[in-house]
């Protein structure tokens, strides 16, 4: 395409430089034919004036005698040597000497425009064709006036055939000349040309190269024309576009790193709501099939009323709008929906940012909760407490029978506001980091042991079978043995408590990789699913009624998950309705020589470190 586009250039050219050529060769010709005929007319001007100057010599007129006859043949034979036709001619016309033919058979010449204009003015010249001799002549004529007689014209002609000789001889070697000027100037429009095709080749597939982002240079061909200049500045501009993607290259990738690490869900809206950008936190929080496609509208994607009502808000010309959304049935998730507007030019969009608040309303719930069965707690025992200490002041004191019973009932229900309390305290102490604990290298038997005998006597009273399942080459841990004795103490008595007679509790133990794992089984009630994640909750119950009939205060679980976190464990349930639970706690496994000292909880790094779970320092 390009080659076919400088070839016809090349041809344009050719085409005008012959037109040129034929242009200068017509008006060369025309200047040529000019001169001639100017240098002709003075040719025969300076001969008119020579024979004007020896007309004297002229016989009478016309010749009568052979005499005069020979004389005018002599004169004319003088004049003529200029290789000039001369005729003399009357002034009626008739011809009285020719120096080229038998004057006597020529015709009158009175009508000749070269006669007529000499016998008028004096001088009369013309170019015609002779008919006497058929060929064109360049006439000059010029009045003589006779002493005595009439005047004559002396009439005198040149041959315009000389002139196209000559003329044919310039436009012969015209058309040599300029045909050896258009082989070489076609050949060097050919050659620029193809070299012309070339470079713009070369700059085309350049630009093809930027197009599909490959930005290399191309090497400076040091011709210094404007192909040149052209190349330099594309090769400029190939650079700067090449630092401008890779500027927008980079802060796209680093947007996208932090858009696409962000926990929360950010997503862009266009002004036809139609989704342009979101990133997996959205996707994920929403539960939408990644990837999202961009340009789909927001209500094929999002089933959040809320959402999609504060975005509209937002488009319609609110600058900020915020919701609360909720995601899921049984487990609900809730997030609060902060959506701004954003204007580029006059394109108006919104931006929407979905912060996950599912923990804080767990923990506003779990705080409502906590005040609630506080208030309870404390609010039964104390009514006991208060009612019967009225009916005692109120005359009970003198009934020897319920005055006993009363104060009983008051002393037991005070034991329990003191064992509330007490644990109370303790989880606020694990709560600010105050609980002591004394970390050292403990046997699975010594932990067992300390609880066994009064774990098996609590369940023989209610009939219930206790079984240990402990292997006897087991590893040391690293632990508070007294707090470990507690935690395993109160998921035995869990067990017990919700076991119905005759059932069966199993103690075992396990080695695992870096921990010994603790497990307490039972064959009892079971614990919903949907209750299993509340458990360790403070006085959380599944069945509270029966938690209070068996004096427990609700916060037992809670301060065995302190505990064992404490000291570098976890611990965390299985069960399954009818068939019964399985509570798990970790302890981690003894290492001399990452066991440093006897440390405190008031940094569970601390604990950690001392239970060889931390590398030492």
């Amino acid at each position: 395409m390009r080659r076919n586009l400088f070839a016809k250039l090349g041809f344009t050219f050719l085409a005008l430089l012959v037109s040129a050529l034929l242009a200068v060769a017509y008006f060369a010709e025309r200047a040529l034919r000019r001169d001639y005929e100017r240098t002709a007319y003075s040719q025969l001007t300076a001969v008119a004036g020579i024979a004007q100057a020896r007309a004297s010599a002229l016989p009478a007129l016309p010749p009568s005698r052979p005499e005069d006859l020979a004389k005018l043949k002599e004169w004319m034979a003088e004049i003529s040597a200029s290789h000039a036709r001369i005729t003399i001619i009357g002034n009626d016309g008739q011809v009285f000497a020719d120096s080229q033919s038998d004057f006597q058979t020529m015709e009158n010449h009175a009508g000749r425009p070269e006669v007529r204009e000499a016998l008028a003015k004096g001088s009369g010249r013309s170019i015609r064709h002779s008919v006497t001799l058929n060929r064109d002549l360049l006439y000059y004529a010029v009045r003589y006036d006779v002493p005595g007689a009439a005047p004559v014209v002396l009439r005198f002609a040149l041959p315009i055939e000389t002139v196209d000789e000559v003329l044919q001889s310039f436009r012969r070697s015209l058309w040599l000349s300029s045909f050896i000027i258009l082989l070489i100037a076609g050949a060097a429009a050919l050659q620029i040309s193809r070299i012309f095709s070339d470079r713009v080749e070369r700059l085309k597939r350049f630009s093809g190269r930027v197009a599909d982002g490959d930005f290399r240079p191309i090497p400076a061909d040091s011709s210094g024309d404007a192909l040149e200049a052209l190349g330099a500045s594309m090769n400029r501009t190939a650079t700067r576009l090449d630092e401008t993607i890779r500027t927008l290259t980079e802060e796209r990738n680093l947007s996208t790193a932090i858009l696409g690490s962000m926990v929360e869900g950010v997503a862009v809206v266009n002004g036809s709501e139609r989704l342009l950008f979101a990133n997996k936190g959205f996707a994920e929080i929403l539960g939408l099939e990644l990837p999202i496609k961009s340009g789909k509208a927001l209500v094929e994607i999002v089933r959040q009323t809320e959402l999609i009502e504060a975005v509209r808000h937002v488009l319609r010309g609110e600058a900020r709008v915020e919701a609360e959304i909720a995601t899921g049935t049984l487990r609900q998730h809730f997030f609060a929906a902060t959506v701004a507007s954003v204007r580029a030019g006059a394109t108006l969009g919104a931006v929407v940012v979905l912060h996950d608040i599912s923990e804080l309303r767990r923990l506003e719930r779990v705080r409502r909760d906590f005040v609630a069965n506080v208030s309870h707690e404390f609010k039964t025992p104390l009514t006991a407490i208060q009612g019967f200490a009225e009916t005692l002041l109120a005359g009970a004191l003198d009934d020897p029978e319920n005055r006993e019973r009363f104060l009983g009932i008051i002393l037991e229900h005070a034991r329990r506001l003191a064992r509330l309390t007490d644990d109370l305290l303790r989880l606020s102490q694990m709560d600010s980091d105050r609980l002591e604990l004394e970390i050292d290298e403990l046997s699975v038997a010594q932990i067992v042991d300390s609880c066994l005998e009064t774990a098996q006597h609590r369940a023989a009273e209610k009939g219930l079978r206790l079984t240990v399942k402990v292997p006897e080459k087991m590893p040391t841990v690293a632990g508070d043995r007294r707090r470990l004795a507690e935690v395993l103490q109160n998921l035995l008595d869990n067990a017990r408590q919700y076991t119905l007679s005759g059932g069966e509790i199993v103690l075992n133990a396990e080695a695992r990789e870096l921990e010994v794992v603790f497990t307490v089984s039972d064959t009892g009630l079971g614990i919903p699913q949907v209750d299993q994640s509340r458990i360790f909750e403070r006085f959380y119950r599944v069945d509270a009624a029966r938690s209070r009939e068996a004096g427990g205060t609700g916060l037992g679980l809670a301060i065995a998950k302190h505990l064992v976190e404490a000291q570098g464990g976890r611990i965390w349930v299985e069960s399954e309705l009818g068939k019964g639970s399985r509570f798990h706690f970790s302890v981690p496994i003894y290492d001399q020589n990452r066991f440093l000292y006897r440390a405190t909880s008031s940094a569970a790094s601390q604990a950690l470190n001392n239970a060889g779970r931390l590398p030492p320092e």
